[in-house]
């Protein structure tokens, strides 16, 4: 059984997506129709369960998928946020966060599964005894199971995603009672289910938080136990006189590690083998380092995990003496492979000592784990050559790459039902599962016939959009014009000021020269800003102010329009993505660790333009070139400039457009009321830019050109996205997970067990392991209207 261990899931609405796999799509929406009943209303009532940041959280969603549809024995487990990812609000153009009471009125996919209920232990001290430490005087925090059900995709299989809450012990503290303050006996019952309360709105930020150490260990500790106990029942776990009841614990078990927020599993494990079920040393570490693998999504030094040791010590006294035995030994065997380097002693260390005295989570994950990987080709290689460079020389058969992928089901299928069915009429239903299929539509990038389904498609999706932000914004767009769309965490990697820097640049031109032909864009940038991240929360600022400048202008009319799309989540990505015409993914090259953003507009024929970081390599290798638009630095002239050293100043002093914008930004052109808003942005790109955006300008501003110039070739253009759509097989959740599955997991994919889509089912239970074979019928499915 695989195991993927999340701290994030951000799973969306759960509806649709479980009619589409369950093939009942089109008998639903009839049923409901002759009810007189929309079934697009019912489905706008849904929460989206929004466990999950961004990227992180999402993948995880796209995986449990892809896992269910490949017929593996998976589990997701988490944590069941009371409150998922805040819901964002725009007021007089800042960012306000509004708490996202996503189970207010219940969760109907969830079952509650109080019999599986489990102890969590935290505080308390260490005792040694004759049978070994003990941990003893903790206090007890209860985690409560919440399955929801996973369906893969028409294949009679439904795996599990189990989330934990956090509930009080039922005893009172007494002492309270005699005393007489039954009140405060009540609130510290509380402050246990604080646990599982809200979910912390940090994307690529690490905060040391003891509520969020809790947290991690509360999912940790609780999934442990299940596993453990499940691998019991099992004939694989009885005791025989032969062997140990766990010799066959990895060859059973295997367990993911999605980034190091769960990476205490690994003490964890080494707790519950050694104290509880009396294993050696030697013994519960190969179990253990056989059974973990580690994926690494961030290459930000901020994003790290360093736990300061006090902390630890304070919460969780036995899994810090383990850590430090972890770390003895890991030092003896690196003493042995590099003797006499002891620099290199203090850089591979689990414990950092300089100032305050931390562990660090991805050394621990690292040296825990018999499998690290990264989610694109360059990041895997930068994590090899830079970040894990020691770990790397120390174990280079442990590092791999899984290039990340997204779920064809709810990205193409679910989102766009019309780009789906001219795909479908074009080469039949199986890229559903297979998504390599696309590259049929190769065949057609010149067929007339073709090409126009796909430009009305587009049309038709743009169209549904302007209606959708006339509504919620009251700015009336103009639907022939691009849709210029930047839609991710606001984070000054992602480098959402370029694009800001880009839309004042084209502002600053058509004011200076009213008549001269302009290519109409609509530029849409979306994202929530982390509550503490001040520039962020400014970036937004600036994208409204600038917005409220640019939509007021007579001058400008509809040639250009600027949308902040507030509240960015996955519903309101399932509508932006089918009808966007460009895609901005310009991060600085070497800090996006691969983006799936990306993937999801490729798969729905828009152009990227974008830098050479993350998985925008593979995919400009898979489509060619001629089909994307690249601009920018390379990973190594990002490190030679860091080299050379960088000085902002000279851009700045050498292109006169970008100094015009950079001092509109600073005299509070865009804000006339309060002049110095935005001088603390100027401030940051002139002197203290940690990523490069005046490097890129110049050449931003060329590509951005090239793509206008294309855009006026309808023709080229559609050929372009054809291109796009027809190569993104590679991108595909279902490839990554056989990866996962076949080279750290060490179980097959059940690839044979996919049905054609056009086959409908008989209804007949079945296992993930043995799902019964279907009977093939010729009726074809009503399509979505």
């Amino acid at each position: 059984r695989v195991y993927y261990l999340s701290l994030e899931y951000y799973m969306g609405r759960s509806l649709c997506n479980t009619m589409l796999n369950l093939g009942i799509q089109g008998a639903c929406d009839e049923a409901l129709y002759q009810l007189g009943l929309d079934i697009e209303e019912l489905e706008d009532i849904e929460e989206d369960a929004g466990l999950g940041n961004g990227g992180l959280g999402r993948l995880a969603a796209c995986f449990l998928d892809s896992m269910a549809t490949l017929g593996l024995a998976a589990y997701g487990y988490g944590i069941r946020y009371e409150y998922g990812i805040f819901a964002q609000r725009l007021k007089n153009g800042e960012q306000v966060e509004d708490p996202d009471d996503w189970l207010r009125y219940g969760n109907p996919w969830e079952k509650a599964r109080p019999e599986f209920m489990l102890p969590v232990n935290f505080y308390g001290r260490v005792e040694n005894t004759e049978k070994g430490a003990k941990w003893v005087d903790t206090q007890i925090v209860f985690a409560m199971p919440y399955d929801s059900p996973i369906p893969g995709f028409r294949n009679n299989v439904v795996n599990t995603m189990r989330l934990w809450s956090a509930k009080s012990p039922v005893s009172f503290n007494l002492k309270f009672f005699n005393d007489g303050d039954y009140i405060q006996a009540v609130c510290d019952r509380n402050l246990a289910e604080n646990i599982s309360r809200v979910l912390y709105p940090n994307d690529n930020f690490f905060e040391g938080k003891e509520l969020r150490l809790k947290q991690e260990y509360f999912m940790v500790a609780a999934t442990l136990q299940d596993i453990v106990r499940r691998f019991k029942s099992s004939k694989f776990g009885s005791r025989d006189p032969v062997r140990t009841s766990f010799d066959r614990f990895p060859e059973k078990v295997a367990i993911q590690l999605n980034d190091t927020h769960p990476a205490l599993a690994i003490p964890e494990l080494m707790r519950i083998l050694i104290d509880v079920e009396g294993l050696t040393w030697d013994k519960a570490w190969e179990v253990s380092c056989k059974t973990c693998a580690y994926t690494n999504h961030t290459v930000l030094p901020e994003a790290l995990e360093r736990w300061p040791v006090h902390l630890l010590e304070r919460i969780l006294p036995r899994h810090l003496q383990i850590v430090y035995e972890v770390n003895a030994r890991h030092l003896d065997e690196v003493r042995k492979k590099f003797p006499g380097d002891i620099d290199r002693l203090r850089r591979m260390s689990l414990v950092e000592e300089e100032g305050e005295k931390r562990i660090n989570m991805a050394h621990l994950a690292i040296v825990g784990s018999h499998a690290v990987n990264g989610v694109a080709r360059i990041h895997s290689e930068i994590l090899k050559a830079d970040i894990f460079k020691d770990f790397y020389e120390m174990s280079p058969e442990k590092f791999q790459n899984k290039t990340n992928g997204i779920t064809p089901r709810r990205w193409l299928a679910l989102c766009n039902p019309g780009l789906a069915d001219a795909i479908a009429d074009r080469i039949g239903e199986t890229w559903l599962t297979h998504l390599e299929e696309l590259k049929k539509l190769a065949a057609f990038v010149n067929d007339r016939g073709f090409k126009r389904t796909i430009h009305t498609v587009k049309q038709e999706n743009k169209m549904k959009l302007a209606s959708l932000i006339q509504k919620e914004y009251g700015i009336s767009i103009n639907p022939s014009s691009m849709y210029d769309i930047q839609v991710k965490r606001i984070h000054e990697y992602k480098r959402q000021l370029l694009n800001i820097l880009h839309i004042i640049t084209m502002y600053n031109r058509i004011k200076q020269n009213p008549s001269a032909p302009f290519v109409p864009r609509t530029v849409m940038i979306g994202g929530k800003a982390a509550p503490g991240y001040f520039m962020a929360k400014q970036i937004i600022r600036l994208i409204c102010a600038v917005g409220n400048i640019v939509n007021n202008d007579p001058v400008v009319g509809d040639k250009l329009k600027v949308v902040f799309l507030e509240n960015y989540r996955v519903t309101l990505a399932e509508k932006i993505i089918p009808a966007a015409d460009l895609s901005q993914q310009i991060s600085t090259a070497g800090t996006e660790a691969s983006g799936t953003g990306n993937m999801k507009f490729m798969l729905n024929g828009a152009l990227t333009c974008g830098t050479l970081d993350g998985a925008n390599i593979e995919m400009k290798e898979e489509m060619g070139a001629e089909n994307i638009f690249i601009f920018g630095m390379t990973v190594d002239e990002v490190e030679e400039l860091k080299r050379k050293g960088y000085n902002a100043w000279d851009y700045y002093n050498k292109i006169p457009e970008l100094k015009q914008c950079i001092d509109q930004i600073s005299s509070g052109f865009f804000n006339p009321q309060n002049p110095d808003q935005f001088k603390d942005i100027a401030n940051i790109l002139l002197n203290h830019d940690r990523f490069f955006l005046l490097a890129d300008y110049e050449d931003y501003i060329r590509c951005q050109e090239r793509v206008s110039d294309m855009y006026t070739n309808t023709e080229e253009w559609i050929k372009m996205a054809i291109m796009n759509i027809a190569t993104s097989g590679k991108f595909s959740s279902d490839r990554t997970i056989c990866e996962y599955a076949r080279e750290i997991w060490g179980v097959e994919p059940s690839w044979e067990k996919l049905p054609a889509p056009h086959e409908p089912k008989e209804e007949e239970a079945s296992t993930p392991e043995q799902p019964k074979k279907e009977k093939k019928e010729t009726k074809k499915p009503e399509k979505k209207k």
